[in-house]
């Protein structure tokens, strides 16, 4: 994916309401631990406690990460009687697929997932001609609380462990490689963390992930950091953090208003922390990182599609690396808001373009399942 293409399809957009300005998810069990939650080093000594040779633990990566295995009979380098020990202790089930939809004649697949407590959680494959893309969830649900997303609405039920953040793509990649998904045998090449929760409120945990995707195999996936982008509505300070990382991953900064009086209505945390607060933190990311920042916009008919809104949009971004992603409001039960007419989009796309500033509107592509931006609500029935 170019720095300067929309990301299509699902999008995380939430916030805390200002009262309750603490982003830890409500205490529930751990999952259970996983090769996956583990660096490298940390799997040969989980290995080595278990009483085996620390080189177990690299063909357990090697079987996960390089041969997305998920049969423990296909790990025939593994004598049994070790074999399903390891397994038990090391790589237990922590998500189980509750129901897949597809749209876009099998291209596109949205998972409903069952994790060990019963939490549900969703991803989205999303199958192009030149790439992949995987849209993962970072937490069950989203604290975030934006009214116009199906997800905020929801409110926050738990963070997701690091292993069940990876677990999502590892099981995209296993279904891209044994031909399970329209177009024949492929390959995950795009990871973003725009589903279910705000990547984040559930820092430490997305920083693992990354690793995980971006460590070469059997460390990991192999997935370019560059090929990764994390979204988030604003947490100031959490993005001071992820530059100081020396990441590659790409920014995408959920915007959807460029004034303070309505962005703290449509976001929340903007009673927090403002547009220009935000938008000073995405400059110092893209100046550390030298990516281009993403701002993610939602047009909502007659709220925050003005041409006025787009001329001072416009004018706080031009002179920074950035590129504006709008996206047509998605359908969302019980919303009072709905996208912006045609022509009110149209004009939009011309005034930011006048400013110089990259612009694409992103395609609806999985809205029929309720995969697309600010759909994901993990329903169990239809």
């Amino acid at each position: 994916m170019s720095a300067y293409e929309a990301l299509p399809g699902v999008c995380h957009t939430g916030t805390d309401m200002p009262a309750q300005l603490t982003f830890a998810a409500p205490r529930r069990a751990k999952p259970p631990r996983h090769l996956a939650d583990l660096s490298w080093d940390e799997r040969r000594e989980a290995v080595g406690a278990l009483g085996e040779k620390p080189f177990r633990a690299d063909q357990l990566s090697r079987h996960y990460f390089g041969r997305l295995a998920d049969d423990p009979a296909d790990m025939t380098d593994l004598p049994a009687a070790v074999r399903d020990r390891l397994i038990t202790e090391l790589m237990p089930d922590l998500l189980t697929p509750v129901r897949d939809l597809t749209c876009d004649g099998g291209a596109t697949r949205k998972t409903l997932w069952k994790a060990f407590d019963g939490t549900f959680v969703e991803s989205v494959l999303m199958r192009y001609p030149d790439r992949v893309t995987m849209c993962v969830s970072s937490q069950a649900g989203c604290g975030m609380n934006c009214p116009f997303c199906a997800t905020g609405q929801a409110g926050l039920t738990r963070n997701l462990s690091t292993a069940e953040i990876v677990e999502q793509v590892v099981a995209g990649a296993r279904a891209l490689d044994r031909g399970e998904i329209a177009g024949g045998k492929g390959r995950v090449s795009n990871i973003v963390f725009m589903g279910m929760g705000e990547p984040l409120a559930n820092f430490a945990t997305i920083v693992r992930a990354i690793h995980r995707f971006s460590d070469p195999s059997p460390r990991g996936l192999g997935i370019s950091q560059r090929n990764i982008t994390v979204s988030t509505v604003g947490l100031v300070p959490k993005i001071h953090q992820l530059a100081d990382l020396d990441l590659k991953v790409r920014l995408a900064v959920s915007l959807h208003a460029p004034d303070d009086e309505l962005r703290d209505e449509l976001v929340p945390i903007n009673t927090r922390w403002k547009v220009a607060e935000v938008l000073d933190a995405a400059w110092e990311y893209a100046d550390r990182t030298r990516r281009r920042i993403s701002i993610e916009y939602a047009l909502i008919r007659d709220i925050n599609d003005q041409a006025w809104r787009a001329d001072l949009l416009g004018r706080l971004i031009k002179t920074h690396p950035v590129h504006v992603n709008l996206i047509p409001l998605n359908p969302t039960p019980g919303s009072k808001w709905t996208a912006s007419r045609p022509s009110d989009q149209t004009e939009f796309v011309r005034r930011l373009e006048a400013h110089g500033v990259p612009v694409t509107v992103r395609d609806t592509r999985g809205q029929e399942i309720d995969g697309a931006c600010g759909q994901l609500a993990a329903k169990t029935v239809e």
